[in-house]
């Protein structure tokens, strides 16, 4: 149940004409009052008498009473209360207890004689209710509602566990502020997916991953086609900055401008300076290898790159302490940002989701402390400078690679953060995942489709040999790694990595090494990406020599796609090359 509290408004009758009225696109059925505060308020709904008019002046009649000028100028308090979908339908008696509990745990009403606002809860869906309140007690002072969002927050959490509702993960107040209902309104009229708060925090954070400067950011922002305004004091220093879309304008014809800190806690510019300060703070001096990077990439390279940076990064976050796990899980969103940004197109959809999804994951009350987790940061700057990639061969290798190691990385995350009791970071790190493996298996599909033909390729006695270097590095995954569609493609690897004069049972140790499995669908497809990355292999194998009959390596004819049955092997043969 998510009780959306919104900022004050200045006409009671604009909003109840809204709420009685058929709504935005015809959505409102049987508007009606379910409670208010003297449970005999006028009911334009279903009292044929009635008319909005009555209720408005109702509702108002403690702030007239007040002197004009002691009458607050945005008097209007309003909250939707929703259930969850798949709940079951709440009865209007269900209703009006739940209003009542939540006027009283806001401040609006909090009964047992206590002066109190007057409000009305009208309901015109099956899940959800409007309360209305006018901002003045009956006394003429104004009600006790600080964080008034937050306790009805908490009193939601009560009600769902009493009714039988989904239970909401609680929030800590570190979430990114919602948008208003008015700002949904504004953005359905406008024919808007989103709200602009929402496309400016998308734009910023994109904005913000890798960089090392104020002018870079700024750069970026201005690139990106933002207006900017920067605030700064009487001796020139900068102190803020703030945002709008050219196209959101209000009724003056002026742009909307949202501050960076309204966006999200993390995007005010003192917490962006953090990320690019914090080397010289932490007296970690700008390595040499980083100013190279900064320098021509290629998007393959800083793929290849995000995968090892994601490798090292997972360690940290299972066994650093605190602070600097926090910096490396924000960094993991810059790179999230950064390769949604450069994605080719079949798999930008799913990635641009699980970037928006993890942003929520990105922050905790652990105050993160950055510089360590440069690595990660400078890798979500090669993706930007590398520029966008393409859907096929090394780039949409690469892309698999990276997506792949990523995976791992935010689950590591959702663990981290359900230890710490952040239910709604780790939900939010599991919905990521859950994008990531979907765009996973977009980019991988082609890439993977090559190494199968190629390990089907493999002549007999050298498919038994990689399957003993199996047997013999991972006994206890054995079985099961030979009985997935995927071990063609592995065993095409073991022959590469073994063909480059690495010792592929140490690589495949090397693997899974404290590295966590469980959550892998195919342990042969992780172990393929985790071999090349070790054994720089390169990712797309289609111009990889083939081995023949012989053993011996022979050039590659093209790529071969993908067989639609990848587990269907040759009759009376099996995964081994034995005949059975």
């Amino acid at each position: 149940m998510i009780p959306s509290v919104n900022d004050p408004g200045d006409r009671t009758i604009g909003l109840l004409a809204y709420l009685y009225g058929p709504g935005r696109h015809e959505e409102h059925t049987d508007p009606h009052l379910v409670a208010s505060f003297d449970d005999m308020s006028p009911d334009p709904g279903r009292d044929p008498n009635a008319t909005l008019k009555d209720l408005q002046q109702l509702l108002d009649q403690p702030v007239m009473a007040l002197p004009k000028h002691a009458r607050p100028a945005k008097h209007v308090w309003h909250t939707s209360v929703r259930t969850a979908p798949g709940d079951r339908t709440l009865s209007d008696e269900e209703w009006a207890g739940i209003a009542r509990r939540i006027v009283a745990a806001t401040g609006i009403d909090p009964g047992n004689g206590q002066p109190g606002c007057r409000w009305a809860a009208v309901r015109h869906a099956d899940d959800h209710i409007h309360i209305v309140a006018t901002l003045v007690r009956e006394d003429g002072l104004r009600p006790d509602d600080f964080r008034s969002g937050a306790r009805a927050q908490a009193e939601a959490r009560l009600i769902e566990k009493e009714l039988g509702l989904h239970e909401v993960a609680p929030g800590d107040g570190t979430a990114a502020q919602r948008p208003t209902s008015a700002e949904r309104h504004k953005a359905e009229r406008q024919g808007r997916e989103r709200t602009a708060r929402e496309e400016l925090r998308e734009t910023v954070r994109r904005a913000v991953a890798g960089v090392r400067s104020e002018e870079e950011f700024f750069d970026r922002l201005a690139g990106a086609g933002l207006l900017i305004r920067k605030r700064t004091a009487p001796s020139g220093d900068l102190l803020g900055y703030k945002v709008a879309l050219p196209d959101d304008r209000n009724r003056d014809g002026e742009p909307v401008f949202y501050p960076g800190a309204r966006l999200a806690p993390d995007l005010s510019l003192p917490r962006i300076r953090e990320r690019w300060s914090a080397d010289t703070q932490n007296g970690l001096a700008p390595r040499q290898e980083d100013a190279v990077r900064t320098g021509p990439s290629t998007p393959a390279a800083a793929r290849r790159r995000t995968a090892s940076a994601a490798w090292q990064a997972m360690l940290v976050i299972e066994h650093g302490d605190d602070a600097v796990a926090a910096a490396h899980i924000a960094a993991a969103g810059e790179i999230l940002d950064a390769l949604a940004k450069t994605s080719a197109a079949h798999t930008r959809r799913e990635l641009r989701n699980a970037a928006t999804v993890f942003e929520r994951a990105s922050r905790s009350h652990v105050r993160a402390v950055r510089g360590h987790d440069r690595a990660l940061r400078q890798a979500a700057r090669d993706l930007v400078h590398g520029g966008p990639a393409l859907g096929r061969g090394e780039d949409g290798a690469s892309t698999a690679m990276a997506i792949d190691m990523l995976f791992f990385l935010i689950t590591a995350a959702a663990h981290w953060h359900a230890k710490k009791g952040h239910a709604q970071q780790a939900a939010a790190a599991a919905r990521a995942a859950e994008y990531l493996r979907s765009a996973y298996q977009e980019a991988a599909a082609s890439p993977l489709g090559v190494l199968y033909q190629r390990g089907r390729r493999l002549n007999r006695p050298l498919l038994q040999r990689q399957t003993a270097v199996l047997r013999e590095a991972l006994p206890a995954l054995a079985e099961q790694i030979l009985a997935e569609p995927g071990w063609y493609a592995l065993a095409a690897t073991i022959a590469d990595a073994e063909a480059a004069g690495h010792d592929p049972a140490a690589l495949l140790s090397g693997a899974v090494e404290r590295r966590e499995l469980d959550t892998a669908e195919s342990v042969s497809d992780v172990l393929v990406w985790r071999m090349r990355r070790m054994a720089d292999l390169p990712a797309d194998a289609s111009e990889l020599p083939t081995y023949g009959t012989t053993g011996s390596p022979s050039r590659a004819r093209g790529t071969a796609a993908r067989p639609s049955a990848p587990g269907r092997r040759r009759s009376g043969e099996d995964a081994t090359g034995r005949t059975q």
